[in-house]
């Protein structure tokens, strides 16, 4: 329900400065909170059976043939965890990995809820576009986690088994 009247520029003005903030504030804020928080599966991010691993993924969306083509975000703010490569891939590596796609998953989900509040100063049809939008801008980055990430721990469990067969 609206409930603020603004001139059409105005609107449009505070639809960009309120999504600009509450994607810095809210990426922001996760990236400060210690990694240990994301260390275990929560009722989000934890991958159901009926995502096959992730695989039910690449059989929806196709997700393998366009998730290295959207932005990293830490590489966006420039700071962080490069996800773009495996890097030493050693389980540690891995471990950390899976923890920042965790991070990665809440920082999404999180900035899906605030498009409600745009309803507030605009009218419903464009409430409702900005509700599509935040949709479209952070389901993306959430399958890409949950393709991912099953993909990441199994290599981890893989490497645990080979270390403890080693002599």
């Amino acid at each position: 329900m609206q409930v603020i009247e603004l001139p059409m520029i105005w609107t449009i003005v505070a639809d960009i400065a309120v999504w600009a903030l509450f994607h810095l504030a809210i990426s922001y804020a996760l990236y400060r909170l210690p990694l240990r928080l994301f260390e275990k599966e929560t009722a989000l991010t934890r991958i159901r059976s009926l995502e096959q691993n992730g695989r039910i993924w690449q059989r929806l969306s196709r997700v393998r043939q366009w998730k290295d083509r959207l932005p990293d975000g830490d590489s966006v703010i420039g700071r962080g965890f490069p996800k773009k490569r495996l890097g030493n891939g050693s389980k540690d590596y891995l471990r950390q990995f899976a923890a920042e796609s965790r991070r990665a998953e809440w920082t999404h989900w999180l900035l899906i809820p605030p498009a409600f509040l745009f309803f507030l100063w605009n009218p419903p049809w464009a409430g409702w576009v900005m509700v599509a939008y935040a949709l479209a801008a952070n389901l993306p980055f959430i399958l890409i986690q949950r393709f991912n990430r099953p993909r990441l721990l199994r290599l981890s469990d893989r490497m645990a088994i080979h270390k403890e067969e080693a002599p």
